[in-house]
């Protein structure tokens, strides 16, 4: 699953959890459950007698649990900070003869995204080269004017500049996920 979905989930989840419980308690305190129930202490429970009569081991196992947890923020932390999924120098050959050609990502990107941005109707192009740099994934987000023939303006784009980048990269059935926004701006009037 990818980094930012998963982050989302844990932290829905989180904060449904958090959410819950300080509904359950201002509930309980304003007496949703009983006048008898929100006049409780807080500790006046069984839970609170269970870890008092076992004092002895309940805390090392309390301090292990929370050490688990710490342990497992840190992973994540570091995964969020050092985890990318950009790819990285792409390595072309075109067989033993010709050599080994390696090319930034940006390179290729700039270049799709540069031309794209000529052909009529496209506002915009952004490209990133996503995964391994062995088989890398391009991903294009195209934002076309309002007035733009978008099936022409998508034909032309898988037909021509999504080609030429397979075929820069020697990666004739390299992934390429294209997605065309339409701009929400107005068109300016000449006058």
């Amino acid at each position: 699953m990818h980094a930012d979905r998963t982050n989302r989930l844990a932290l829905t989840l989180f904060g449904l959890v958090v959410l819950l419980a300080g509904a359950f308690a201002l509930t309980a305190s304003l007496g949703g459950f009983g006048n008898a129930y929100a006049r409780r202490d807080l500790l006046a429970n069984q839970a609170a007698g269970y870890v008092s009569a076992h004092s002895g081991w309940f805390w090392w196992a309390a301090a292990g649990v929370c050490l688990l947890l710490a342990l497992l923020a840190l992973r994540w932390i570091i995964a969020l900070l050092l985890s990318t999924d950009r790819a990285g120098d792409i390595t072309i050959t075109r067989g033993s003869a010709h050599g080994t050609t390696i090319m930034h990502p940006t390179a290729v990107t700039g270049a799709v995204s540069r031309e794209i941005e000529t052909y009529h109707g496209a506002d915009s192009a952004r490209a990133r080269a996503l995964g391994d740099s062995a088989g890398p994934e391009l991903v294009v987000t195209v934002t076309a004017a309002r007035s733009a023939d978008l099936a022409a303006l998508r034909h032309r784009i898988e037909t021509e500049a999504l080609t030429h980048a397979r075929y820069a990269l020697g990666k004739p059935d390299m992934p390429i996920q294209l997605d065309i926004n339409v701009s929400n701006r107005t068109p300016e009037r000449v006058t």
